[in-house]
Protein backbone atom coordinates (compact mmCIF):
# COMPACT_ATOMS: atom_id res chain seq x y z
CA UNK A 1 0.00 0.00 0.00
CA UNK A 2 1.13 3.62 -0.74
CA UNK A 3 1.78 5.76 2.29
CA UNK A 4 -0.46 8.21 1.03
CA UNK A 5 -3.26 5.69 1.28
CA UNK A 6 -2.02 4.08 4.12
CA UNK A 7 -1.95 6.98 6.52
CA UNK A 8 -5.24 8.37 4.87
CA UNK A 9 -6.74 5.28 5.39
CA UNK A 10 -9.39 6.33 8.01
CA UNK A 11 -10.14 9.79 6.83
CA UNK A 12 -13.45 9.13 5.67
CA UNK A 13 -13.92 6.38 7.77
CA UNK A 14 -17.07 7.49 10.49
CA UNK A 15 -17.71 5.74 13.76
CA UNK A 16 -20.86 6.30 16.24
CA UNK A 17 -19.38 5.94 19.41
CA UNK A 18 -20.62 4.69 23.01
CA UNK A 19 -18.92 5.68 26.32
CA UNK A 20 -16.88 2.99 27.37
CA UNK A 21 -15.00 2.52 31.08
CA UNK A 22 -11.52 3.39 30.94
CA UNK A 23 -9.32 3.16 34.06
CA UNK A 24 -5.90 4.10 35.00
CA UNK A 25 -4.02 2.61 37.81
CA UNK A 26 -0.53 3.46 39.10
CA UNK A 27 2.01 4.98 42.01
CA UNK A 28 3.18 8.16 42.23
CA UNK A 29 5.76 7.76 44.99
CA UNK A 30 5.71 11.25 47.09
CA UNK A 31 2.35 12.05 46.52
CA UNK A 32 0.82 10.07 48.92
CA UNK A 33 -2.57 11.42 50.38
CA UNK A 34 -2.51 14.27 47.66
CA UNK A 35 -5.57 14.53 44.84
CA UNK A 36 -4.49 13.11 41.23
CA UNK A 37 -6.63 14.52 38.93
CA UNK A 38 -7.34 13.49 35.12
CA UNK A 39 -8.79 16.26 32.79
CA UNK A 40 -8.86 17.02 28.66
CA UNK A 41 -9.28 20.35 26.51
CA UNK A 42 -13.13 19.76 25.76
CA UNK A 43 -11.83 20.91 22.18
CA UNK A 44 -8.33 21.67 20.93
CA UNK A 45 -9.19 25.19 19.41
CA UNK A 46 -9.31 26.63 23.00
CA UNK A 47 -7.84 23.87 24.92
CA UNK A 48 -10.34 24.69 27.14
CA UNK A 49 -9.68 21.77 30.28
CA UNK A 50 -12.71 19.94 31.49
CA UNK A 51 -12.55 17.24 34.29
CA UNK A 52 -12.52 13.95 33.58
CA UNK A 53 -11.73 12.13 36.78
CA UNK A 54 -10.32 12.58 40.58
CA UNK A 55 -9.28 10.33 43.07
CA UNK A 56 -6.80 10.36 46.10
CA UNK A 57 -2.90 8.67 46.09
CA UNK A 58 -3.38 6.79 49.19
CA UNK A 59 -0.52 6.22 51.65
CA UNK A 60 1.59 3.85 50.04
CA UNK A 61 1.38 6.05 46.71
CA UNK A 62 -1.16 3.80 44.97
CA UNK A 63 -4.58 5.52 42.74
CA UNK A 64 -6.68 4.21 40.90
CA UNK A 65 -9.18 6.42 38.44
CA UNK A 66 -12.31 5.35 36.91
CA UNK A 67 -13.83 7.75 33.32
CA UNK A 68 -16.15 7.06 31.18
CA UNK A 69 -14.91 7.66 27.69
CA UNK A 70 -16.58 7.82 24.14
CA UNK A 71 -13.27 8.43 21.61
CA UNK A 72 -9.76 8.76 22.31
CA UNK A 73 -8.71 11.98 24.05
CA UNK A 74 -5.62 13.84 24.93
CA UNK A 75 -5.79 13.33 28.67
CA UNK A 76 -3.61 15.53 31.08
CA UNK A 77 -3.12 13.82 34.82
CA UNK A 78 -1.79 16.45 37.35
CA UNK A 79 -0.72 16.58 41.16
CA UNK A 80 -0.74 19.78 42.78
CA UNK A 81 0.25 22.21 39.97
CA UNK A 82 2.62 19.67 38.13
CA UNK A 83 0.95 17.57 35.27
CA UNK A 84 1.76 15.08 32.61
CA UNK A 85 -0.40 13.81 29.34
CA UNK A 86 -0.75 10.74 27.85
CA UNK A 87 -3.36 9.35 25.67
CA UNK A 88 -6.25 7.30 26.76
CA UNK A 89 -8.92 5.05 25.09
CA UNK A 90 -11.63 3.70 25.30
CA UNK A 91 -12.06 0.11 27.23
CA UNK A 92 -8.89 0.66 27.94
CA UNK A 93 -6.80 -0.02 31.49
CA UNK A 94 -3.50 1.23 31.72
CA UNK A 95 -0.88 0.86 34.78
CA UNK A 96 1.72 4.17 34.98
CA UNK A 97 4.19 4.76 37.36
CA UNK A 98 4.95 8.07 37.88
CA UNK A 99 8.56 8.94 38.63
CA UNK A 100 9.45 9.75 42.59
CA UNK A 101 8.90 13.43 43.06
CA UNK A 102 9.02 16.05 46.56
CA UNK A 103 5.96 17.43 45.37
CA UNK A 104 5.88 19.81 49.00
CA UNK A 105 9.50 21.65 48.12
CA UNK A 106 7.38 23.93 46.03
CA UNK A 107 5.24 25.19 48.74
CA UNK A 108 6.49 28.87 48.93
CA UNK A 109 6.75 29.51 45.67
CA UNK A 110 4.00 30.66 42.62
CA UNK A 111 2.71 27.12 41.70
CA UNK A 112 2.29 28.36 37.75
CA UNK A 113 5.65 29.46 37.81
CA UNK A 114 7.67 26.68 39.31
CA UNK A 115 5.22 23.67 37.80
CA UNK A 116 7.11 20.19 36.55
CA UNK A 117 6.81 17.52 34.40
CA UNK A 118 5.89 14.66 36.13
CA UNK A 119 7.69 11.75 34.31
CA UNK A 120 5.39 9.15 33.44
CA UNK A 121 6.49 5.25 32.57
CA UNK A 122 3.42 3.15 31.09
CA UNK A 123 3.51 -0.33 32.35
CA UNK A 124 2.01 -1.59 28.79
CA UNK A 125 5.09 -2.48 26.57
CA UNK A 126 2.94 -3.53 23.88
CA UNK A 127 4.38 -1.57 20.97
CA UNK A 128 1.47 -1.59 19.23
CA UNK A 129 -0.32 0.37 21.77
CA UNK A 130 -1.35 3.79 20.98
CA UNK A 131 1.20 6.28 23.02
CA UNK A 132 3.92 3.54 22.04
CA UNK A 133 3.55 4.32 18.46
CA UNK A 134 2.93 7.67 18.97
CA UNK A 135 6.12 8.22 21.12
CA UNK A 136 8.46 6.04 18.28
CA UNK A 137 6.81 8.20 15.89
CA UNK A 138 7.83 11.46 17.05
CA UNK A 139 10.84 10.33 17.86
CA UNK A 140 12.06 9.39 14.31
CA UNK A 141 9.95 12.81 12.99
CA UNK A 142 11.52 14.75 15.01
CA UNK A 143 15.37 13.42 14.61
CA UNK A 144 14.37 13.76 10.67
CA UNK A 145 12.72 17.49 11.23
CA UNK A 146 16.73 18.44 12.88
CA UNK A 147 18.49 16.89 10.74
CA UNK A 148 17.09 18.46 7.62
CA UNK A 149 15.31 21.68 8.99
CA UNK A 150 16.86 24.11 6.90
CA UNK A 151 17.22 21.81 3.58
CA UNK A 152 13.22 21.21 4.20
CA UNK A 153 12.19 24.79 4.85
CA UNK A 154 14.95 26.72 2.87
CA UNK A 155 15.72 24.56 0.02
CA UNK A 156 12.31 22.97 -0.10
CA UNK A 157 14.18 19.41 -0.92
CA UNK A 158 10.81 17.81 -1.21
CA UNK A 159 13.05 13.95 -2.04
CA UNK A 160 13.11 13.81 1.28
CA UNK A 161 9.69 14.40 2.08
CA UNK A 162 9.34 11.14 -0.40
CA UNK A 163 12.12 9.21 1.06
CA UNK A 164 10.37 10.23 4.75
CA UNK A 165 7.17 8.57 3.66
CA UNK A 166 8.70 5.26 2.94
CA UNK A 167 10.79 4.96 5.60
CA UNK A 168 7.29 5.59 7.82
CA UNK A 169 5.66 2.95 5.91
CA UNK A 170 8.28 0.76 6.51
CA UNK A 171 8.33 1.09 10.28
CA UNK A 172 4.68 1.51 10.87
CA UNK A 173 2.98 -0.22 7.78
CA UNK A 174 0.75 -2.87 9.85
CA UNK A 175 -0.50 -0.43 12.34
CA UNK A 176 -3.88 -0.50 12.34
CA UNK A 177 -4.56 1.96 15.11
CA UNK A 178 -7.07 4.50 13.24
CA UNK A 179 -6.73 7.13 15.74
CA UNK A 180 -2.14 7.04 15.21
CA UNK A 181 -3.00 6.89 11.40
CA UNK A 182 -4.46 10.06 11.62
CA UNK A 183 -2.13 11.66 13.74
CA UNK A 184 0.37 10.11 11.37
CA UNK A 185 -1.20 11.44 8.87
CA UNK A 186 -1.73 14.91 9.55
CA UNK A 187 1.95 15.47 11.16
CA UNK A 188 3.42 14.98 7.53
CA UNK A 189 0.92 17.06 6.30
CA UNK A 190 2.56 19.47 8.15
CA UNK A 191 5.17 18.77 6.55
CA UNK A 192 3.77 19.27 3.43
CA UNK A 193 3.01 22.32 4.35
CA UNK A 194 6.19 23.55 5.45
CA UNK A 195 7.83 22.36 2.33
CA UNK A 196 5.60 24.20 0.26
CA UNK A 197 5.37 20.24 -1.06
CA UNK A 198 1.58 21.23 -2.04
CA UNK A 199 0.16 24.56 -2.01
CA UNK A 200 -2.91 25.46 -0.44
CA UNK A 201 -5.24 24.74 -2.30
CA UNK A 202 -3.44 21.19 -3.31
CA UNK A 203 -3.56 20.88 0.80
CA UNK A 204 -7.37 21.77 1.11
CA UNK A 205 -8.25 18.91 -1.61
CA UNK A 206 -5.66 16.57 0.22
CA UNK A 207 -6.93 16.93 4.01
CA UNK A 208 -10.11 18.32 4.33
CA UNK A 209 -12.60 17.76 1.40
CA UNK A 210 -15.11 15.58 1.89
CA UNK A 211 -13.26 14.43 4.54
CA UNK A 212 -14.75 14.22 8.21
CA UNK A 213 -13.56 16.73 10.69
CA UNK A 214 -11.22 14.96 13.68
CA UNK A 215 -12.18 16.98 16.63
CA UNK A 216 -10.39 14.73 19.04
CA UNK A 217 -6.84 14.38 17.11
CA UNK A 218 -4.17 16.32 17.99
CA UNK A 219 -2.45 16.19 15.01
CA UNK A 220 -5.38 16.97 12.84
CA UNK A 221 -6.21 20.07 14.90
CA UNK A 222 -2.34 21.61 14.78
CA UNK A 223 -2.72 21.30 11.03
CA UNK A 224 -6.34 22.86 11.14
CA UNK A 225 -5.25 25.32 13.32
CA UNK A 226 -2.31 26.28 11.28
CA UNK A 227 -4.22 26.09 8.05
CA UNK A 228 -7.16 28.03 9.20
CA UNK A 229 -5.35 30.67 11.30
CA UNK A 230 -6.17 34.31 10.43
CA UNK A 231 -8.06 32.59 7.67
CA UNK A 232 -11.17 34.79 6.91
CA UNK A 233 -9.47 37.91 7.77
CA UNK A 234 -6.38 37.63 5.51
CA UNK A 235 -5.62 34.05 4.23
CA UNK A 236 -8.28 33.43 2.29
CA UNK A 237 -7.97 35.42 -0.91
CA UNK A 238 -12.14 35.28 -1.11
CA UNK A 239 -13.59 35.72 2.53
CA UNK A 240 -11.23 38.85 3.08
CA UNK A 241 -12.74 41.07 1.10
CA UNK A 242 -15.97 40.88 3.21
CA UNK A 243 -16.92 43.26 5.20
CA UNK A 244 -17.54 41.40 8.79
CA UNK A 245 -18.08 44.42 10.86
CA UNK A 246 -21.11 45.83 8.92
CA UNK A 247 -22.58 42.21 8.88
CA UNK A 248 -21.41 41.77 12.81
CA UNK A 249 -23.62 44.91 13.50
CA UNK A 250 -26.83 43.42 11.06
CA UNK A 251 -29.35 41.25 11.44
CA UNK A 252 -28.78 37.68 11.62
CA UNK A 253 -24.92 38.00 11.90
CA UNK A 254 -24.66 34.08 12.77
CA UNK A 255 -26.34 33.32 9.19
CA UNK A 256 -25.00 36.19 7.39
CA UNK A 257 -21.39 35.11 8.36
CA UNK A 258 -22.05 31.64 6.78
CA UNK A 259 -23.49 32.64 3.45
CA UNK A 260 -20.95 35.30 2.97
CA UNK A 261 -18.24 31.88 3.06
CA UNK A 262 -19.56 29.79 1.05
CA UNK A 263 -17.86 31.82 -1.76
CA UNK A 264 -14.73 29.83 -0.93
CA UNK A 265 -14.87 26.26 -2.54
CA UNK A 266 -12.59 24.89 0.36
CA UNK A 267 -15.23 25.67 3.14
CA UNK A 268 -18.03 23.65 0.84
CA UNK A 269 -18.51 21.11 3.73
CA UNK A 270 -21.04 23.29 5.93
CA UNK A 271 -19.62 21.47 9.24
CA UNK A 272 -15.88 22.29 8.82
CA UNK A 273 -17.18 25.97 7.23
CA UNK A 274 -18.93 26.67 10.60
CA UNK A 275 -15.86 25.90 12.43
CA UNK A 276 -13.92 27.95 10.84
CA UNK A 277 -16.12 30.41 11.03
CA UNK A 278 -15.72 29.87 15.18
CA UNK A 279 -11.91 29.89 14.62
CA UNK A 280 -12.13 32.93 12.64
CA UNK A 281 -14.40 35.03 15.61
CA UNK A 282 -12.27 33.83 18.36
CA UNK A 283 -9.46 35.81 16.58
CA UNK A 284 -11.56 38.84 15.43
CA UNK A 285 -12.64 39.45 19.48
CA UNK A 286 -8.79 39.51 20.19
CA UNK A 287 -8.76 42.18 17.20
CA UNK A 288 -9.30 45.94 18.67
CA UNK A 289 -10.92 46.59 15.42
CA UNK A 290 -14.30 44.48 16.47
CA UNK A 291 -16.80 44.97 18.83
CA UNK A 292 -16.59 41.99 21.53
CA UNK A 293 -20.40 41.81 22.25
CA UNK A 294 -21.08 41.70 18.50
CA UNK A 295 -18.79 38.82 18.61
CA UNK A 296 -19.85 36.59 21.22
CA UNK A 297 -23.44 37.64 20.54
CA UNK A 298 -22.22 35.67 16.72
CA UNK A 299 -20.72 32.60 18.64
CA UNK A 300 -23.83 32.29 20.93
CA UNK A 301 -25.84 31.90 17.79
CA UNK A 302 -23.23 29.30 16.90
CA UNK A 303 -24.04 27.36 20.04
CA UNK A 304 -27.86 28.03 20.00
CA UNK A 305 -28.44 27.38 15.93
CA UNK A 306 -25.26 24.20 15.05
CA UNK A 307 -26.73 21.04 13.64
CA UNK A 308 -23.40 19.72 14.99
CA UNK A 309 -22.63 18.35 18.39
CA UNK A 310 -18.49 18.89 18.58
CA UNK A 311 -19.29 22.36 17.19
CA UNK A 312 -21.50 23.64 19.85
CA UNK A 313 -19.12 22.14 22.39
CA UNK A 314 -16.61 24.43 20.91
CA UNK A 315 -18.36 27.40 20.79
CA UNK A 316 -19.70 26.84 24.53
CA UNK A 317 -15.51 26.26 25.13
CA UNK A 318 -14.83 29.35 23.22
CA UNK A 319 -18.15 31.13 25.44
CA UNK A 320 -16.16 30.05 28.85
CA UNK A 321 -12.67 31.24 27.66
CA UNK A 322 -13.68 34.65 25.96
CA UNK A 323 -15.46 35.83 28.90
CA UNK A 324 -13.62 34.34 31.86
CA UNK A 325 -13.50 36.11 35.21
CA UNK A 326 -15.29 39.03 32.82
CA UNK A 327 -17.96 41.87 34.57
CA UNK A 328 -21.19 40.21 34.76
CA UNK A 329 -19.85 36.02 34.68
CA UNK A 330 -20.41 33.77 37.84
CA UNK A 331 -17.37 33.79 39.84
CA UNK A 332 -15.70 30.59 40.63
CA UNK A 333 -17.20 28.57 43.02
CA UNK A 334 -15.19 26.78 45.87
CA UNK A 335 -14.88 25.33 48.86
CA UNK A 336 -12.20 25.34 51.31
CA UNK A 337 -10.88 25.28 54.81
CA UNK A 338 -11.71 28.45 57.02
CA UNK A 339 -9.39 29.37 60.20
CA UNK A 340 -11.82 27.54 62.33
CA UNK A 341 -11.17 24.31 60.47
CA UNK A 342 -14.71 24.32 58.82
CA UNK A 343 -15.98 24.21 55.01
CA UNK A 344 -16.31 27.72 53.89
CA UNK A 345 -17.95 28.25 50.19
CA UNK A 346 -18.30 31.37 48.02
CA UNK A 347 -22.02 30.65 47.66
CA UNK A 348 -22.78 30.92 51.61
CA UNK A 349 -22.11 34.79 50.82
CA UNK A 350 -24.50 35.42 48.13
CA UNK A 351 -26.82 39.11 49.14
CA UNK A 352 -23.49 40.95 49.74
CA UNK A 353 -20.70 41.90 47.49
CA UNK A 354 -17.01 39.60 48.84
CA UNK A 355 -13.91 41.35 49.00
CA UNK A 356 -11.44 38.28 48.07
CA UNK A 357 -7.74 38.55 48.39
CA UNK A 358 -5.32 35.63 47.04
CA UNK A 359 -2.60 36.20 49.38
CA UNK A 360 0.58 34.12 50.81
CA UNK A 361 2.49 34.93 54.42
CA UNK A 362 5.77 35.05 52.40
CA UNK A 363 4.61 38.29 50.58
CA UNK A 364 5.20 41.29 51.79
CA UNK A 365 3.36 42.87 49.27
CA UNK A 366 0.62 41.57 50.41
CA UNK A 367 0.84 42.04 54.36
CA UNK A 368 1.26 45.75 53.21
CA UNK A 369 -2.39 45.52 51.56
CA UNK A 370 -3.73 43.45 54.13
CA UNK A 371 -2.65 46.00 57.34
CA UNK A 372 -5.02 48.25 54.96
CA UNK A 373 -7.77 45.87 54.70
CA UNK A 374 -8.72 46.21 58.58
CA UNK A 375 -9.63 49.68 58.48
CA UNK A 376 -11.92 48.60 55.60
CA UNK A 377 -13.40 46.08 57.13
CA UNK A 378 -14.42 48.12 59.79
CA UNK A 379 -16.16 51.00 57.90
CA UNK A 380 -18.13 48.21 55.49
CA UNK A 381 -18.28 44.93 57.49
CA UNK A 382 -22.09 45.19 57.71
CA UNK A 383 -22.69 45.37 54.01
CA UNK A 384 -19.65 43.44 52.62
CA UNK A 385 -18.03 40.46 53.07
CA UNK A 386 -14.26 40.32 53.33
CA UNK A 387 -11.98 37.30 52.71
CA UNK A 388 -8.78 36.52 52.18
CA UNK A 389 -7.50 33.31 50.50
CA UNK A 390 -4.01 31.75 51.78
CA UNK A 391 -2.25 29.80 49.19
CA UNK A 392 0.26 28.62 51.49
CA UNK A 393 0.59 24.89 51.42
CA UNK A 394 0.00 24.22 54.49
CA UNK A 395 -2.96 25.20 56.62
CA UNK A 396 -1.28 25.45 59.98
CA UNK A 397 1.68 28.32 58.70
CA UNK A 398 -1.59 30.27 57.60
CA UNK A 399 -3.06 30.00 61.26
CA UNK A 400 -0.09 30.53 62.80
CA UNK A 401 0.42 33.77 60.80
CA UNK A 402 -2.95 35.50 61.55
CA UNK A 403 -3.15 34.52 64.77
CA UNK A 404 0.02 36.76 65.40
CA UNK A 405 -2.08 39.64 64.30
CA UNK A 406 -4.72 40.01 66.32
CA UNK A 407 -6.45 42.79 63.80
CA UNK A 408 -6.86 40.14 61.34
CA UNK A 409 -10.57 39.60 62.22
CA UNK A 410 -12.19 38.66 58.73
CA UNK A 411 -12.51 35.72 57.36
CA UNK A 412 -9.98 33.58 56.17
CA UNK A 413 -9.42 30.42 54.31
CA UNK A 414 -6.44 28.47 53.00
CA UNK A 415 -5.64 26.73 49.52
CA UNK A 416 -4.85 23.92 51.17
CA UNK A 417 -4.29 21.19 47.91
CA UNK A 418 -7.62 22.69 45.96
CA UNK A 419 -4.89 24.58 43.48
CA UNK A 420 -7.83 24.64 40.96
CA UNK A 421 -8.97 27.66 42.86
CA UNK A 422 -5.96 29.80 41.54
CA UNK A 423 -6.23 28.55 38.37
CA UNK A 424 -9.84 29.52 38.04
CA UNK A 425 -9.11 32.65 38.90
CA UNK A 426 -6.23 32.73 37.38
CA UNK A 427 -3.80 33.56 40.43
CA UNK A 428 -0.37 34.43 38.86
CA UNK A 429 0.88 36.96 41.36
CA UNK A 430 0.06 37.93 44.95
CA UNK A 431 -1.56 39.60 45.94
CA UNK A 432 -4.70 39.18 43.61
CA UNK A 433 -7.73 41.11 44.78
CA UNK A 434 -11.56 40.51 43.34
CA UNK A 435 -14.35 42.32 43.48
CA UNK A 436 -17.67 39.89 43.50
CA UNK A 437 -21.38 41.22 43.65
CA UNK A 438 -24.40 40.56 45.69
CA UNK A 439 -25.28 37.80 42.71
CA UNK A 440 -21.69 36.03 42.98
CA UNK A 441 -20.69 37.56 39.73
CA UNK A 442 -17.75 39.57 39.08
CA UNK A 443 -18.11 43.09 39.56
CA UNK A 444 -14.29 43.68 38.95
CA UNK A 445 -11.36 41.33 38.18
CA UNK A 446 -8.26 42.13 38.90
CA UNK A 447 -9.98 44.62 41.54
CA UNK A 448 -8.17 47.78 42.95
CA UNK A 449 -5.65 47.26 46.55
CA UNK A 450 -7.23 49.30 49.30
CA UNK A 451 -3.60 51.00 48.63
CA UNK A 452 -4.95 52.41 44.98
CA UNK A 453 -8.81 52.51 45.14
CA UNK A 454 -10.39 49.38 46.53
CA UNK A 455 -12.79 51.51 48.86
CA UNK A 456 -14.26 53.73 45.70
CA UNK A 457 -15.60 50.50 44.15
CA UNK A 458 -16.50 49.35 47.18
CA UNK A 459 -18.82 52.67 47.39
CA UNK A 460 -19.65 52.39 43.58
CA UNK A 461 -20.99 48.78 44.24
CA UNK A 462 -22.74 49.69 47.59
CA UNK A 463 -25.03 52.39 45.64
CA UNK A 464 -26.07 49.75 42.89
Amino acid sequence: MRVAGLLMLVLCFSLVSVAQKTVVNGMAPGAERKTIRITSPGDLITFWEKPLATSRVDSTGHFSLTLNLDRTVNAIISIDFHKTEMFLEPSKTYDIRIAPMKYDEYTEVNPFIQSQNLMIEDGDKDPQELNALIGAFNSIYSGFLMENFNALYHDRKKILLDTFRIRMNQHFGSVKNTYFLDYAAYKIASLEQMTQYYNQSQLAKKYFYDKPVLYNNMEYMEFFNSYFTKYITAASNTIRKVDFTSILRGPDSYKAIMKAMTVDTILKNEQLRELVMLKGLMELYNTTAYNQDDVLAVINATKDKTKYPDNRTVAEDMISLLTKLKPGTKAPEFTLLSRDQKNFSLKSLLGKPVVLCFWTTYCEGCLSEMDLIRPLYDKYRENVHFVSISADKYFSKMLYFINLKKDYVWTFLNIGDQWEVLKDYDVHTYPLFVLIDREGKIYKYPAEQPSTGLENDLQKILQQ
